[in-house]
C-alpha cells in the first residue's frame, strides 16, 4: 500500500502539515506550544475537566461533523484530514465577541475564567446542533466540564440565551461548511501514514485490510481508538506506548448496521456514534449512556476499545453481556467469534492474541416478553468511574422466567454473569419473593474488593438491591415512580 510520511490537517481554517510527530504528541502540546493557541487549558490532563475542550470535524460518509473533544489526551497523529477549532477561532470581525462568548458575559458565566474557554467550545457545539436546546441537553452537553468556583446556574442561563444572540446559520462553520468539506476531501488519498520522531513511530493505516497487516507486521504495537484510555498512560503514568497503530480514523470500522437478527457495531464506533440506533431498539439505555463521562469522551471513546481494553469497571461490558452480544476478532484475513463474557479471562488478561484485533461487536435485537435494565452506581452522578455496573435482561412466559442474563461490573476482577443468581430466577414465578432469593445467591458469585471507590460490604449490598429496584421498575402501574439512575 502507498505510505506517505506526514499528516494533513485544517486548524482554524489554514491548511497544517506535519511529518516529525512522536506517538505521544498530544493536540494540546501542539496548540499551546507549537502554535501559541493558550486559549485552550491544561487542566487536569485526563479528559475529565473540560478546560482543553476543542472542536474536531471529520467526514463521515462525505458529511462534516464538529464534535467536542478533549485536547488533553487526543494524539497528534490522530489529527489527519480533521479540522480543528480552538476558541480563537470565534472570534468575530474587530474582535466581536461570538454569541455563546457574550451570553457568558451577559448571564456573569464566568468568575475566574479558567474553565470558560472549555465550556464556551461545548456550548458552540450544542448551539450548533440545537439552538432551543432544553435543560436537561444543556446539563447532559456541559458534563463533561468542570466548574469549581461559578457554579453551573449562570452557565445553563447562558446556554438558553446563546440563540436570542445570533443564529448558527450565520455561523463562520456553517458559512465555510462546503469550502472546508471539499478542502477535507482532498485529503483522503487512502495512503497508510507512517511518522516517527527520533525513535518514537505511528501507523495510520489506510483500511482495515491494511490494519490487519500491520498487525501481522507489528504484533507488539500499541492498537489505540480513542485514545481515552490510552491517553492517559501518557500524561499520568508518561509510558513509551511506540509503535502505536491508530484506528479512529477508519469509516469502515465506524458502521452501524442493522439487519433482521443483530445490531453490527464496528469497533471504531464511539459511544456518541452508538446511541442512537441502540436507543432505538433498547430504551432503557438512554439514561445509562448518558452517564458515560462527558460529551468529549463518548465523542472520542469506542465502545469497541471499551471492551477491548478489559477493565473490570468498564460500564459497557456487563450491558453487552446481558444483551447476548458476541465479538468478532480478526488475525490477517482470519476471524473468530465468540461470546462477549468469554472474551474476559482474567484480570488485564483477555482471548486476544497477537496480531489479532477487535473489528466487530454483534448485539441481538430485543426478544419479546423481556424486561431490561442496566445501572451505574458511583460517588458523583455524572463523569465517574463506577463502582457497581450491572445489566438484566429477564425473559418472562407466561407468570415464569424462562431466561435470565444478569452481568456485574466492579464486582469481579473481570465483568461476569452472576450465574448462580440466574439458576435461582429461572424457572421460578416472575414475583418479587423470586428475584429477592436470586439477590441472596450473589455471594456465591461474587467476592468484591475493597477500594477507594467502595468497600467489599457496600459493592455487595448495592449489587443485592438491585434486584429489588429492577422489580419495582418492570413491575408495572405497582410501581410507584421510575427510579432515577
Amino acid at each position: 500500500m502507498t505510505a506517505r510520511n506526514a499528516i494533513h490537517f485544517i486548524l482554524n481554517g489554514k491548511d497544517v502539515t506535519l511529518d516529525a510527530v512522536a506517538a505521544t504528541d498530544t493536540m494540546l502540546d501542539f496548540l499551546r506550544i507549537d502554535r501559541r493557541l493558550t486559549g485552550t487549558k491544561e487542566g487536569c490532563a485526563e479528559g475529565d475537566c473540560g478546560a482543553c475542550t476543542v472542536l474536531v470535524g471529520r467526514l463521515r460518509d462525505g458529511v462534516l461533523r464538529y464534535e467536542p473533544v478533549n485536547a488533553c489526551i487526543r494524539f497528534l497523529a490522530t489529527l489527519d484530514g480533521c479540522h480543528v477549532v480552538t476558541i480563537e477561532y470565534l472570534s468575530g470581525p474587530e474582535g466581536r465577541l461570538h454569541p455563546v462568548q457574550q451570553a457568558m458575559v451577559d448571564h456573569h458565566g464566568s468568575q475566574c475564567g479558567f474553565c470558560t474557554p472549555g465550556f464556551v467550545m461545548s456550548l458552540y457545539a450544542l448551539w450548533m446542533e440545537k439552538t432551543d436546546p432544553s435543560e436537561t441537553e444543556i446539563e447532559t452537553a456541559i458534563q463533561g466540564n468542570l466548574c469549581r468556583c461559578t457554579g453551573y446556574e449562570p452557565i445553563i442561563k447562558a446556554a438558553k440565551a446563546m440563540t436570542s444572540l445570533g443564529s448558527p446559520v450565520d455561523d463562520v462553520l456553517n458559512v465555510e461548511r462546503q469550502e472546508v468539506t471539499k478542502r477535507l476531501k482532498s485529503l483522503q488519498d487512502g495512503a497508510r501514514v507512517e511518522l516517527a520522531k527520533g525513535d518514537s513511530r505511528s501507523i495510520l493505516p489506510g483500511s482495515v485490510d491494511d490494519l490487519a497487516q500491520v498487525l501481522l507486521d507489528e504484533p507488539k504495537a500499541t492498537l489505540v481508538a480513542g485514545a481515552t484510555d490510552v491517553g492517559l498512560w501518557v500524561t499520568k503514568f508518561l509510558h513509551d506506548i511506540s509503535p502505536v497503530v491508530f484506528l479512529g480514523h477508519l469509516d469502515e470500522l465506524r458502521r452501524v448496521e442493522v439487519t433482521d437478527k443483530v445490531i453490527e457495531l464496528g469497533t471504531g464506533v464511539s459511544y456518541s456514534g452508538s446511541e442512537a440506533v441502540l436507543v432505538e431498539h433498547y430504551p432503557h439505555l438512554k439514561e445509562f449512556w448518558d452517564r458515560i463521562a462527558g460529551w468529549q469522551i463518548r465523542a472520542m471513546g469506542t465502545v469497541g476499545g471499551n471492551v477491548a481494553n478489559g477493565s473490570p469497571i468498564g460500564d459497557t461490558p456487563p450491558v453487552l453481556i446481558a444483551l447476548g452480544a458476541e465479538i468478532v476478532l480478526r488475525k490477517g484475513s482470519d476471524r473468530r467469534t465468540l461470546p462477549i463474557e468469554t472474551f474476559f479471562i482474567d484480570y488485564g488478561k483477555q482471548d486476544l492474541k497477537e496480531g489479532e484485533f477487535l473489528e466487530t461487536l454483534r448485539i441481538p435485537l430485543p426478544k419479546t416478553d423481556t424486561h431490561y435494565a442496566a445501572y451505574k452506581i458511583s460517588k458523583r452522578r455524572d463523569e465517574d468511574i463506577s463502582s457497581v455496573c450491572a445489566a438484566f435482561a429477564v425473559t418472562v412466559k407466561n407468570g415464569k422466567i424462562a431466561e435470565a442474563r444478569i452481568a456485574f461490573g466492579g464486582m469481579a476482577a473481570t465483568p461476569k454473569l452472576a450465574s448462580s443468581a440466574e439458576a435461582a430466577l429461572i424457572g421460578n414465578d416472575w414475583s418479587e419473593a423470586t428475584l429477592r432469593h436470586a439477590a441472596a445467591r450473589l455471594s456465591g458469585d461474587f467476592k468484591p474488593l475493597t477500594d477507594w471507590r467502595a468497600s467489599s460490604d457496600y459493592r455487595m449490598r448495592v449489587a443485592q438491591n438491585l434486584f429489588h429496584r429492577f422489580w419495582l421498575e418492570q413491575h408495572g402501574d405497582d410501581a410507584p415512580v421510575r427510579l432515577s439512575a
